[in-house]
């Protein structure tokens, strides 16, 4: 890629494989919880954490505000227009993976997430399976005691909020 991205902007495969390489990757986690309390978690189809459920998340781009990013990836994984202003802020996580997203040996991948919470989101709607394969809503004893949840979804549950 030859010019800065635009916001949003997908980058040419060896343009992201230098990023995953040589930084860490900024991240958006969404906690999303049905009105009954459950959580919704997609089983992933693609590296890190392939096969694994995981909450629904993405990057953020290069020139994309936490808003932008915020309302893009909960359209692309959730199918619903939903603004950051929505949700509550649950704190900074990191995720460290043996492995990157185009499975190339040598290098694994690094988040720093920002994590969110939406409450109350109508379970009923159509899911994109661009991400996952498959979804499930689990009560938070369910998730906890699930070998296919990552660890790094439960984390968003093992600490007291806010911290």
């Amino acid at each position: 890629m030859k010019h800065e991205p635009k916001p949003g902007e997908h980058l040419a495969p060896e343009d992201f494989d230098a990023v995953v390489r040589l930084t860490p990757l900024v991240a958006i986690d969404m906690v999303v919880r049905s009105p009954a309390g459950s959580v919704l978690l997609g089983r992933r189809r693609f590296e890190p954490a392939k096969g694994m459920f995981f909450t629904i998340g993405g990057r953020i781009s290069k020139n994309e505000t936490l808003a932008a990013a915020f309302q893009r990836i909960a359209l692309a994984e959730l199918g619903a227009d939903t603004r950051i202003e929505e949700a509550r802020f649950l704190g900074v996580f990191e995720h460290f993976y043996a492995t990157n997203h185009h499975e190339l040996a040598g290098f694994g991948t690094h988040y720093v997430v920002l994590a969110y919470e939406l409450a109350s989101f109508n379970p009923g709607l159509a899911l994109p399976q661009d991400q996952h394969g498959e979804f499930a809503w689990m009560t938070l004893p369910e998730l906890m005691a699930h070998p296919d949840v990552h660890p790094n979804a439960k984390a968003y549950f093992a600490r007291p909020q806010g911290q």
